[in-house]
């Protein structure tokens, strides 16, 4: 009996080890609350692009990993360029900006 518990209580743990190691984030994969953070970042910066007059007819991909925001597609002025960048960096959690978007 005690043999039995011993070996249950080792695999609860085992199974807990195995839980945590599955939800922690490496350098290629997020955990899922860094997931979360990086989804609610993306939403913001798109809302945000937007709502902005001057931005809202340019088609502005948003994509954020580990709080490093990517900006990607095409406006017409180096001020656009500017202003979405800007507009990004404002947001809480965005750590860095990768601006991709190209002047045409």
């Amino acid at each position: 009996m005690k043999k039995r518990n011993m070996f249950i209580n080792c695999f609860l743990v085992l199974v807990l080890l195995a839980t945590f190691a599955a939800c922690a984030s490496t350098r290629t994969h997020e955990s899922a609350g860094e997931y979360v953070d990086d989804s609610v970042i993306t939403t913001k910066v798109k809302s945000l692009l937007a709502g902005d007059n001057f931005l809202k007819s340019f088609d502005i991909g948003v994509e954020t990993y580990k709080g490093v925001v990517q900006l990607s597609g095409f406006v017409n002025s180096k001020e656009a360029f500017n202003k979405a960048g800007e507009i990004t960096r404002s947001v809480k959690g965005v750590k860095s900006v990768k601006n991709n978007l190209i002047v045409k």
